[in-house]
C-alpha cells in the first residue's frame, strides 16, 4: 500500500493554523480504513486546526516532527460527546453535559498515535477567568485523547501541550503501550489531567515526561465504565513527573476493583502529592508496588488538591462506602517533602498488608506556605483539616510493617515550624511491626 496517499494536504487540509481542517483529516482517515488500514500523516511545518477527529481500527495517526494539530476553539466543532462523571466541588455526579472529544476511538483495534510531531489541547481557549494560581474554565471543554474499548493501542514520541481537560484518557482498552510522550500543560488550568488509565487492562506506560496542574498517571475505574469489568496489569517506569495535584495516583474513582500494578524507577519532583491512594468507593485495590522512585513534593495553592505528602493513602466514604486496599508495597522511596507520609483509614478493615521498606523521608520547609495541615479531598465533609506534622503518620490500619525506614528533620532544631512533631505517629493500628527504624521528634 502507498501510504503517502493519507498525507491530509492531499485530501484537501490547508494547514494555515485557521481554516477548518476536520473533514480533510477525517477524510484521510476514512479512505486509509477502507484500504484496510495504514498511515495518515500530518506533514511537517503547518499547523491543521480541527474539531472532533474519530479514529478507525488499523490506522496510525502519524505526526511528523514540526507538525501541529490543533484543537478548535468552537465548541460546536466537537462532533462526539460523551456522559462522564464529574467531581464538581470535589462531589460526584454533578456533570450533566456531555463531554467533548478532540482525538477519539470507540470500539476500534490496532490504533496508533505515533511521531514528533505536537497535539495542541488548546486549553487557553476555555479559560474564563485568570484566578491567579489558577484559571477558571469553561464547564464543558474536550478531552484531548479519549479511547475507548480498543484492543492494540500505541501511543508514541508525541507531544502534548496545554490540554484543556484530561489530556490522555484511555477508558476499557486492553494491551496498550504509551511510550516516550511528552506531555506540557498549563499549571495554572484544573482538572487537566497527563494520563488516566480507567478500567483497562495490560497496559505499559513508560519514559514520559509529563508536566500538568492536575494529577500526573492516574489508575482508576469510574462508575461509567463499569461494564469493563476491572483494571489490571498495568506498569509504569522510567517517567518523570510534575504535578500540582498527585503526580501518581489510584483512585479516586474506585467503582471496579484495581489489581496487579507496578511503578518502578521514576521521579516525582516539584508536586503537591507523590504516590497516592484516594480510596473513596468500595470497587477494592490489590497488589501494587512501588519501587525505586524519587519524590519531591511541596505546598501549592489549596484550590490544588494535596498537602505535600510524599506518600498519601487514605480511604473514606464518598460513595457507596469506603475504599479498600490490601498487600501495598512501597520499597526504596527516597523523599525530601513538606509534609510527611499519611497513611490513614476513617472506618476499620479498609486498609491491610502495607509495606514500607527502605523508604527515607526528610521533612523540609522551602515554599514559604504554612504547614499543620492535613488535604483529604475530595472528602464529602470539605478540605483541610488542622492536624500537626509526623515523618510518618499511620491510623486505623492492620498488618504494617516498617522495615529499614527514616525520617530526618532538614532544619535545625530552633528553626523548626511549630507543628512539626513525631517521626512516627501510630493510632489504632492493627499488628504492626518495625524493623530497624530511625527517626527522633522534631521537637528533643
Amino acid at each position: 500500500m502507498d501510504t503517502s496517499n493519507f498525507i491530509v494536504t492531499r485530501f484537501g487540509a490547508v494547514g494555515d493554523g485557521r481554516s477548518d481542517d476536520t473533514a480533510a483529516v477525517q477524510a484521510a482517515i476514512d479512505a486509509a480504513h477502507a484500504q484496510g488500514g495504514g498511515q495518515v500523516v500530518i506533514p511537517a511545518g503547518r499547523s491543521f486546526r480541527c474539531g472532533t477527529i474519530s479514529l478507525r481500527s488499523g490506522i496510525e495517526l502519524h505526526l511528523e516532527a514540526g507538525a501541529t494539530l490543533q484543537t478548535s476553539a468552537d465548541d460546536a466543532a466537537y462532533t462526539v460527546r460523551r456522559q462522564t462523571g464529574g467531581l464538581a466541588n470535589g462531589k460526584p455526579d454533578e456533570d450533566s453535559e456531555p463531554s467533548t472529544m478532540f482525538i477519539t476511538a470507540d470500539g476500534c483495534h490496532d490504533v496508533s498515535i505515533t511521531g514528533r510531531g505536537t497535539i495542541d489541547g488548546g486549553g487557553r481557549f476555555f479559560v474564563r477567568a485568570d484566578l491567579g494560581d489558577i484559571y477558571e474554565m469553561a464547564h464543558v471543554r474536550p478531552y484531548t485523547v479519549f479511547l475507548i474499548g480498543c484492543e492494540r493501542v500505541t501511543i508514541r514520541d508525541v507531544t502534548i501541550a496545554d490540554g484543556a481537560y484530561w489530556t490522555v484518557r484511555l477508558t476499557g482498552c486492553r494491551s496498550a503501550l504509551i511510550d516516550s510522550v511528552t506531555i506540557a500543560n498549563d499549571l495554572r488550568l484544573p482538572n487537566n489531567d497527563g494520563i488516566d488509565i480507567d478500567t483497562c487492562q495490560r497496559v505499559r506506560i513508560a519514559n514520559c515526561d509529563i508536566v500538568t496542574a492536575d494529577d500526573g498517571i492516574c489508575i482508576k475505574t469510574c462508575q461509567e465504565s463499569k461494564e469493563f469489568g476491572e483494571c489490571s496489569d498495568v506498569t509504569v517506569t522510567g517517567c518523570t513527573v510534575v504535578s500540582r495535584s498527585a503526580a501518581i495516583c489510584i483512585g479516586s474513582e474506585i467503582a471496579s476493583p484495581v489489581r496487579n500494578v507496578v511503578v518502578s524507577s521514576c521521579v516525582i519532583s516539584d508536586s503537591h502529592r507523590g504516590l497516592a491512594f484516594k480510596l473513596s468507593e468500595p470497587g477494592g485495590v490489590h497488589n501494587v508496588l512501588f519501587t525505586d522512585i524519587v519524590v519531591e513534593t511541596r505546598f501549592f495553592d489549596s484550590r490544588f488538591w494535596g498537602g505535600g505528602e510524599p506518600i498519601y493513602l487514605s480511604s473514606y466514604p464518598w460513595r457507596g462506602g469506603s475504599g479498600t486496599v490490601c498487600n501495598v508495597r512501597f520499597h526504596n522511596i527516597l523523599a525530601r517533602s513538606e509534609n510527611g507520609v499519611l497513611i490513614r483509614s476513617e472506618e476499620p478493615g479498609c486498609i491491610s498488608g502495607v509495606v514500607l521498606s527502605d523508604v527515607r523521608v526528610e521533612i523540609d520547609r522551602w515554599s514559604g506556605e504554612a504547614g499543620g495541615f492535613w488535604d483529604l479531598m475530595p472528602h464529602p465533609a470539605g478540605t483541610r483539616i488542622d492536624h500537626d506534622t509526623s515523618g510518618i503518620h499511620l491510623e486505623q490500619l492492620s498488618d504494617v510493617r516498617l522495615d529499614h525506614c527514616e525520617v530526618v528533620w532538614a532544619q535545625p532544631v530552633a528553626s523548626r515550624a511549630a507543628d512539626l512533631d513525631q517521626a512516627l505517629t501510630v493510632v489504632d493500628v492493627e499488628g504492626l511491626q518495625t524493623n530497624n527504624f530511625r527517626g527522633e521528634p522534631a521537637r528533643v
